[in-house]
């Protein structure tokens, strides 16, 4: 079952989940299923948002509780790890609001600033704002693209099968293309 057909069939949780889980490719399909009408585009971007938001903060206090922990050592002698230790002391709130837009660095970023010295109020209320912006950069993505598809079809008038499919071959694609440049970089 593709990530279109699960937002399609559970809605608002299914985008809620993928936020948390897998990001952007489970936001944009929910953009994309709002512009279809099949669950409205502010309760898409409230799930995005709120899953986005309560995983990171999730992360964050899993690196405070249990930064002396074997496993997050073990995390904090990654590459990944270290790098966003350094961009976090160069640029503080800056990399906060933007981790989850640099590829890479979606969950270990969290996990870093936890073990951190930054303050946890301001780890929330910086990751609030950056969640919203977040989801609604992507959610916005996934509702025009929808729009633009309808626009191109234009007298087609393909059926919500033949949109879902396409927009099922373009995920794949985009899919397919992070685990390529994923691959070349580990």
């Amino acid at each position: 079952m593709t990530i279109e057909a699960i937002i399609a069939r559970w809605g608002v949780a299914a985008v809620f989940a993928g936020a948390m889980l897998e990001g952007e490719t489970a936001v944009i399909a929910g953009g994309l299923i709002a512009h279809q009408g099949l669950i409205a585009w502010p309760l898409a971007l409230a799930a995005a948002a709120l899953g986005s938001f309560l995983a990171d903060q999730f992360f964050f206090a899993a690196g405070r509780r249990y930064r002396d922990r074997p496993l997050v050592q073990r995390w904090i002698g990654k590459r990944a790890f270290a790098k966003a230790l350094q961009l976090l002391e160069r640029y503080p709130t800056g990399f906060i609001f933007a981790f989850r837009f640099l590829y890479g660095f979606r969950t270990v970023s969290p996990i870093a600033i936890g073990t951190s010295q930054v303050p946890a109020s301001r780890f929330l209320a910086i990751n609030g704002i950056a969640a919203f912006v977040w989801a609604a950069l992507f959610t916005g993505l996934g509702y025009w693209f929808g729009e633009a598809v309808t626009e191109m079809a234009g007298r087609l008038r393909p059926s919500r099968h033949t949109l879902l499919m396409g927009v099922a071959v373009l995920g794949g694609g985009f899919a397919l293309f992070q685990i390529v440049r994923w691959w070349r970089t580990r």
